[in-house]
C-alpha cells in the first residue's frame, strides 16, 4: 500500500504526478491520498487495514490495558500529559518516575511520581504560574488513569533538579533496557 501524507499541502498535478510515477515503479495493491493533520482519507485506510487483519484469539487477557508494570505505565502517562500541556517550552530531557505506589483497603491508590529535569531554568516552566502548569498535567494524568485502571487514584508530582538523570542505571533497568548498549 501507497500512503501519500500532507495532501493538503501539496498541488494536485504535482500529488498525481507523484504517485502515478510511484504506482508505475513499484507494484502498490491501494493508493491512499491522506491529511494526518485534517484527518481526511484516514478512515478508508483504518477500514481496509482493519478487514485485512488476520481472525485470531486475545494474546493477552481482554482486560489488560498493557503489558507493561503499572508503575511504569503511569509514569509514561504523566509524560505524555507533560509533552501536550507545554509543548515546545518544555525541553525533551525530562522523565517521570514512579517514586511509590500504595494501596488502600477501599482500593484506591496514592501515586507519587518525580519529574526529573536537567536544569534550574526547566523546573519552573513545568511547575507554571502559581503552579498551574503541574497540577493540570497531574490532573489530565490522574484522569486517564483513573479510567484504564477502573479506580480512585491520588496523583502527586515532584519536580527536581537532576542534570545527570539519564546516566543513572535504575532508570534503564526499570523499562528492560541495558544500560551499556
Amino acid at each position: 500500500m501507497l500512503v501519500v501524507n500532507k495532501v493538503d499541502a501539496a498541488k494536485k498535478e504535482r500529488l498525481l504526478e507523484t504517485t502515478s510515477w510511484l504506482n508505475e515503479a513499484l507494484d502498490f495493491s491501494e493508493t491512499f491520498m491522506v491529511s494526518a493533520l485534517s484527518g481526511d482519507g484516514t478512515d478508508k485506510i483504518l477500514d481496509i487495514l482493519s478487514a485485512s487483519m488476520p481472525i485470531s484469539p486475545w494474546l493477552f487477557p481482554e482486560d489488560d490495558v498493557s503489558d507493561m508494570p503499572q508503575r511504569l505505565l503511569a509514569a509514561e502517562i504523566t509524560r505524555e500529559k507533560l509533552f501536550m500541556a507545554l509543548r515546545q517550552e518544555l525541553p525533551y530531557d525530562c522523565a517521570v518516575e514512579t517514586e511509590t505506589w500504595k494501596e488502600f483497603k477501599d482500593g484506591s491508590a496514592r501515586i507519587d511520581q518525580t519529574i526529573y529535569v536537567t536544569r534550574d531554568s526547566q523546573k519552573p516552566i513545568v511547575l507554571g504560574k502559581g503552579g498551574k502548569a503541574i497540577k493540570a498535567v497531574g490532573e489530565q494524568a490522574r484522569i486517564e488513569l483513573e479510567s484504564l485502571l477502573g479506580r480512585r487514584l491520588h496523583l502527586f508530582l515532584h519536580v527536581k533538579v537532576e542534570p545527570k538523570w539519564r546516566e543513572r542505571r535504575a532508570h534503564y533497568s526499570a523499562w528492560g533496557l541495558d544500560f551499556d548498549a
